[in-house]
């Protein structure tokens, strides 16, 4: 290892801070310059090693290095480099949970940023290969798919052995992985006639009391049921909630993807209509942490200075966060009609780096005779990465912990914040009921 050790220095129990990313700069596409941060950052994750049970990048590196000539970073190759950066989904939690070398620390490591860098080089290089052009335009794909009749099609084939077949041989998707049905009525469709309760909004703290619902990709065409459940818990808490009258993807795809041009092409689209509600004083609300995510940190990080995007950063929030302020204000409603019992709730890792803590189990946890226990390891999904026919065993290997947990549980329901974490544990866990959203949890405890 090289002679990089760590000092220590006042002031190292500080928050991490995040650096803008610089992904304008031609620089940020130098390859020289990229692969000796590269180097430098594998150095000192070589001689720290605190990430080895996160995701499979670490395993990847510290195995290659534990094997090499040198034993040190200088004796793998480039290939191995490229294997690492395939192995990171852009989860961050070694950035906010683990790494004691984040800025304000003179070492500055940003190892999902570093690996997001290395992807949009690689983008720019090459491009991306049709399977994953498809698996990231899920605005085009839930379009599609969700037509009438389309949709039971597409579901058919995806469930049966032949479709199954056809998607590894032309998608590369693993035969093996939980693929999501679409609904052939949208949740537009589904809010067509909806209007927004006739209540007057009350503010608290920094909620306003209405909503606007980023319905998001997943909430549009998959699981038009979250943004049902989503209001009708929210209005029977005096909370007008109306839909986005236009929406596209927030961009999380194509930022794991590293297409940050399509990335701000979203944005483009995305911020004006969403800033015209928060003018109107309504607050943003999404069903998926990804989405809020996306949001709260990623775009703010990508156009510093856009005061349009800090705008809808301060008035973006997630379900459980914002139903917690307003239960802080006295204006949660807590006339339960039934307990939930038992829950083994799984916290998703893109929620639980917005640093709100678990507000999806304080809420839960105010219905009578309701347990919550929180499992806070990563379930393996992680967008893409479980569907790839590559990546999806070890996926399964990562979420492993959790399955079992879920299992060891035996609970009464079994949640997550991220119905494709929900999916991917009722596969590994091998679960007869599918996961119940926390948003379905809270109306079934409402009789609503």
């Amino acid at each position: 290892m090289s002679e990089q050790t760590p000092r220590s220095r006042e002031g190292s129990l500080e928050a991490p801070t995040r650096h803008p990313l610089n992904w304008r700069d031609p620089e940020f596409y130098d390859e020289n310059a990229l692969f000796k941060e590269l180097e430098r950052v594998f150095d000192i994750c070589h001689g720290c090693r605190r990430c080895f049970s996160l995701c499979n990048s670490f395993p990847t590196l510290f195995d290659a290095v534990d094997e090499s000539e040198t034993m040190e970073v200088d004796g793998i190759t480039r290939k191995v480099y490229w294997e690492v950066v395939d192995h990171c989904y852009l989860c961050d939690m070694c950035y906010m949970s683990k790494c004691p070398y984040v800025p304000p620390h003179e070492f500055n490591i940003d190892f999902p940023h570093l690996m997001l860098r290395a992807k949009a080089k690689r983008f720019r290089d090459e491009g991306a290969s049709f399977r994953d052009k498809v698996l990231t335009s899920t605005d085009m794909v839930g379009k599609l798919a969700g037509v009438p009749v389309v949709a039971q099609t597409v579901n058919a084939v995806n469930h049966s052995k032949m479709g199954k077949k056809m998607l590894d041989s032309t998608l590369g998707v693993h035969p093996e992985a939980p693929v999501p049905d679409y609904q052939p009525r949208s949740l537009a469709r589904r809010m067509k006639h909806h209007r927004p309760a006739a209540s007057e909004p009350v503010a608290v703290g920094p909620t306003q009391g209405k909503v606007a619902l980023f319905g998001t990709c997943y909430g549009r065409h998959i699981h038009p049921d979250l943004g049902e459940d989503l209001v009708a818990v929210f209005e029977h808490n005096g909370i007008p909630v109306t839909l986005l009258p236009r929406e596209r993807c927030c961009g999380m795809p194509k930022l794991e993807l590293g297409d940050l041009e399509q990335v701000a092409k979203l944005k483009e689209e995305n911020i004006p209509r969403l800033t015209a509600m928060v003018d109107e004083g309504w607050d943003i609300v999404a069903p998926i942490p990804s989405c809020v995510l996306m949001f709260k940190q990623e775009l703010p990080l990508m156009f510093p200075g856009d005061e349009a995007v800090a705008k809808v950063q301060k008035a973006i929030f997630d379900p459980f966060e914002y139903l917690m302020l307003r239960h802080r204000g006295d204006k949660l409603r807590t006339d339960f009609v039934r307990s939930l019992g038992s829950v083994a709730y799984h916290v998703a890792c893109h929620l639980r780096v917005q640093n709100i803590g678990l507000k999806t189990r304080d809420v839960l946890q105010l219905v009578p005779d309701t347990k919550v226990t929180p499992i806070e390891r990563c379930s393996g999904h992680n967008g893409t990465y479980a569907v790839k026919r590559e990546f999806h065993e070890t996926s399964m290997k990562i979420g492993r912990p959790v399955f079992r947990k879920v299992k060891d549980a035996a609970a009464d329901f079994y949640a997550s914040d991220c119905p494709m974490a929900g999916d991917q544990i009722a596969a590994g866990a091998e679960q007869a009921l599918p996961p119940t959203h926390p948003l379905k949890l809270l109306r079934l405890a409402y009789g609503i």
